[in-house]
């Protein structure tokens, strides 16, 4: 997948819209942000930051890119965009429904300037429905989802505040795959689209293994259903030196396996068993089995085809040897270590720039490439339209 011809104008910030655009910047996509000419992406000042001084949620989804700092609440400001619209294929946006069409940058308005353009809208609620204009971040989004119920460890306790921004990343995602498909429609006749992305949507469809359940009147709660620790053979267990390991033994086979090599065959009939008696009784031995070994001894101990692995921290995840094999982490001697394309191709391009933009700093240039001279530009710095 190669994007290299693709120009991006990215008026979103913080993670969920820079995910996605970062997600196309690895595909070799143009991406530029547009920025205000106040404070611009705040996540570049947000703790912690890298060895650049910069935040590092900021650095970690706005790699490659450029920035141009506009104040679209100025007339100069908007036409200098709708400049930058004529020669791009591609803008996103998440202002809460309306803002952008008071700005004067709404789908509409934009396509008189580009009739080709995909435009995608990412926002916590989408267009549409009584909570559309609500203000949110991801931890409203997945407690609206269902997520957030399914954290607690049973039905009589709290929910747990999920380690990351799934509803973020997840919408970033899906906006990254719209993005593509609107452009594939596009070569393939159909015209520009208008994309409408909400967070919690994308959440709630990952509800899939139990929204059948949900959808025929039942309540599916956690530690009730297949895949949320109702059988013993699915589920985590603490072991001797105070790690974790799970056990993912749902087929028949991969149980066996597991029982022969830990010396238990007695429990090889248990799998498949409904009796709550039963499943509470396989659960006690396992925690009792896995609790006589640390966890990288039950690791070292078993083979591949038993579905047992590590719960690992961060920071162990970023040394894992399966990662590390992957690519996925890479370091170079310019920038800091940083999460690449989490894919690989034979048309994925390699990084091209692992530079983090400064606020505006691609103004000029992008304005004279699409038109304004020197002078014009100064003019605009001038009058406080661009930074």
């Amino acid at each position: 997948m190669r994007l290299d011809s693709v120009r991006i104008l990215d008026l979103t910030r913080l993670l969920p819209g820079p995910y996605a655009t970062q997600l196309l910047a690895d595909a070799g996509a143009d991406v530029v942000n547009v920025e205000d000419t106040d404070a611009g992406d705040y996540a570049r000042d947000m703790p912690p930051t890298t060895e650049r001084g910069v935040g590092a949620l900021f650095d970690g989804v706005n790699r490659g890119k450029r920035s141009v700092a506009l104040n679209l609440k100025r007339d100069e400001g908007k036409r200098a965009f709708y400049r930058l619209v004529e020669s791009a294929d591609v803008v996103v946006e998440g202002f809460r429904p309306g803002v952008a069409e008071r700005l004067g940058i709404d789908y509409e308005t934009l396509t008189e300037y580009n009739a080709d353009l995909v435009y995608c809208s990412l926002t916590g609620y989408g267009q549409t429905g009584p909570d559309a204009e609500r203000a949110g971040h991801d931890l409203n989004y997945v407690g609206v989802a269902g997520l957030l119920d399914m954290t607690r460890e049973d039905k009589t306790s709290a929910p747990q505040m999920p380690g990351y921004q799934i509803g973020d990343l997840g919408g970033g995602l899906f906006a990254a795959f719209s993005i593509v498909g609107g452009l594939l429609s596009r070569e393939l006749g159909h015209g520009g689209e208008y994309v409408d992305v909400a967070m919690t949507d994308v959440v709630a469809s990952f509800g899939q293994a139990i929204a059948h359940r949900a959808l025929t009147g039942d309540d599916p709660r956690p530690g009730e259903t297949e895949l949320t620790g109702k059988y013993p053979w699915y589920d985590i267990y603490e072991t001797a030196d105070g790690r974790y390991v799970t056990l993912a033994a749902l087929e028949p086979k991969f149980w066996r396996a597991f029982c022969e090599e830990v010396d238990r065959e007695d429990l090889i009939d248990a799998h498949g068993s409904d009796d709550p008696a039963e499943l509470e009784a396989l659960r006690e031995e396992l925690t009792d089995l896995f609790a006589t070994r640390s966890r990288d001894a039950w690791l070292d101990a078993l083979s591949d085809e038993t579905t047992v692995g590590p719960v690992c921290t961060p920071a162990e995840t970023v040394e894992h040897p399966q990662i590390e094999a992957r690519g996925l982490v890479e370091r170079h001697d310019d920038a800091p270590p940083r999460i690449g394309f989490p894919a690989e191709g034979s048309n994925i391009p390699e990084p091209r720039d692992e530079s983090v933009p400064a606020h505006g700093e691609h103004t000029d240039e992008l304005l004279v490439s699409v038109g304004y001279d020197e002078d014009e530009v100064a003019a605009l710095r001038e009058a406080d339209v661009v930074r």
